[in-house]
C-alpha cells in the first residue's frame, strides 16, 4: 500500500514531544454548545518545557539545525512567546546555545509581572541568552543582526523562524493530522487558534495529502485575520510541496475565524474570559487568555453560530500555553471568583 506521508517520512527528524498526544472527549463542554461529539486534541501535554503546539514543528526545524551542524539557534518571539519557551527547552535538551530576540512594548499595558514570569521565567530557566527588541524597530533586522554577530564570532547559526512556521515546521502538524484521523476517523472539523499559520498550514496539507474531507478553521488570536490567512496559504502552499501535492493545494481551503481575537494580541475581551471559564469548568482545561482562550473562544462562537449544525465530530486543538496565565494574575484571579 503506498504511503500518503512518504516524503514526510523521509525528511530529518528529532524525536522531542510526547506523541500521539490524547485525544478526549468533551462531553459536557459539547453538550451545552449543541455539539453531538466534541473532542479535544490535547497538544499542551507534548512534555518538553512544559508542552505545547511548537514541540512538533521544532522535531523537523532543529533537526535541519543539526543537519547543518548549527551550534547556535537564534529566533525571535514576544516577552510571553511559547515559540521561545520551546526553542530554548529544546535547545537546552539538544546541547545547542540558543539566543532569543524578545520583542518588548507590543502590549500598551501589562499586569504585574507580565514581564519576568511566565514563559520568559522559563526561558532565562532553560539557558537561552535574551536579547532585547524595542517592538517599534526593524524585528526582522535585528534578529538577523544577532545571527550574524554570532556568525562573526564563529559560531554556527540556524535562524528559528517566528512561531518555527515554514514550511519544514509545518511538518509537524503534517503528524499531527495522521494522529487525529488515526483517532477519530469521523471527524467533519478541526479548530484551533491560529497566529503564525504554521499550525494550520501543516493540517491542511496533511489532510490533503492523505485524501481526508475534514474541514479546518483556524481562530485568529492576532487581531490580524488577513495577515494570517495570508500566512496560512503561502506557508501551506510549501509545505503541500514539501508532500508532493502541491498541485491539490487550493487556497479557497483556508478559513480564518474573525471576531474571537479581542480588541489586540494579547488582550482578552469577554469571549476570550467565558471560554476560559466554560473550559475550566466544563471540562478541567487551563486555558492562556492569550491563545488557547481565543482558540476556545472561537470554538464556542461558532457553534453558537450553528455552524456545526449539520453534526461530525469536533475536534478542538488545545495548543498549549499554559505558561502564560502566570504573566494575567489580574485576569486569572477575576475569573476564578
Amino acid at each position: 500500500m503506498t504511503d500518503a506521508l512518504a516524503a514526510l517520512r523521509d525528511l530529518p527528524r528529532l524525536l522531542l514531544a510526547h506523541l500521539p498526544t490524547p485525544m478526549e472527549a468533551a462531553p459536557r463542554l459539547g453538550a451545552l454548545l449543541g455539539l453531538a461529539s466534541l473532542r479535544v486534541k490535547r497538544d499542551d501535554c507534548t512534555g518538553l518545557g512544559l508542552g505545547g503546539n511548537k514541540i512538533r514543528k521544532l522535531e523537523f526545524d532543529l533537526a535541519a539545525a543539526q543537519a547543518a551542524g548549527a551550534d547556535c539557534v537564534v529566533c525571535g518571539g514576544v516577552v510571553q512567546s511559547n515559540t521561545a519557551r520551546q526553542v530554548a527547552a529544546a535547545c537546552a535538551k539538544l546541547g545547542i546555545a540558543c539566543h532569543l530576540g524578545i520583542m518588548r512594548g507590543r502590549l500598551s499595558a501589562t499586569e504585574p509581572g507580565y514581564e519576568e514570569t511566565g514563559n520568559i521565567l522559563l526561558d532565562r530557566l532553560y539557558g537561552a541568552v535574551i536579547h532585547n527588541i524595542p517592538w517599534d524597530e526593524d524585528r526582522n533586522a535585528r534578529l538577523h543582526g544577532i545571527a550574524d554577530d554570532l556568525r562573526a564570532e564563529g559560531r554556527r547559526v540556524y535562524l528559528v523562524p517566528y512561531g518555527a512556521s515554514d514550511a519544514l515546521g509545518a511538518m509537524g502538524y503534517v503528524v499531527a493530522a495522521e494522529e487525529i484521523i488515526r483517532d477519530c476517523p469521523e471527524v467533519a472539523w478541526i479548530v484551533h487558534g491560529s497566529g503564525s499559520a504554521g499550525t494550520q498550514a501543516g493540517l491542511l496539507a496533511g489532510l490533503l495529502a492523505l485524501g481526508h474531507p475534514a474541514r479546518v478553521i483556524g481562530v485568529d488570536v492576532d487581531a490580524q485575520p488577513a495577515r494570517v490567512r495570508a500566512d496560512v496559504c503561502r506557508v501551506g502552499r510549501e509545505a503541500a510541496a514539501l508532500l508532493g501535492v502541491a498541485g491539490r493545494w487550493e487556497d479557497d481551503r483556508v478559513e480564518v475565524a474573525a471576531g474571537w481575537s479581542g480588541p489586540a494580541y494579547g488582550v482578552a475581551d469577554a469571549t476570550t474570559e467565558e471560554a476560559i471559564r466554560l473550559a475550566a469548568r466544563c471540562e478541567g482545561l487551563a486555558l492562556d487568555p492569550v491563545y488557547a482562550g481565543k482558540g476556545m473562544a472561537g470554538l464556542i462562537g461558532l457553534a453558537r453560530q450553528g455552524r456545526f449544525r449539520d453534526g461530525g465530530t469536533v475536534v478542538w486543538i488545545h495548543t498549549g500555553g499554559s505558561p502564560g496565565i502566570f504573566a494575567y494574575p489580574e485576569t486569572m484571579a477575576r475569573l476564578s471568583r
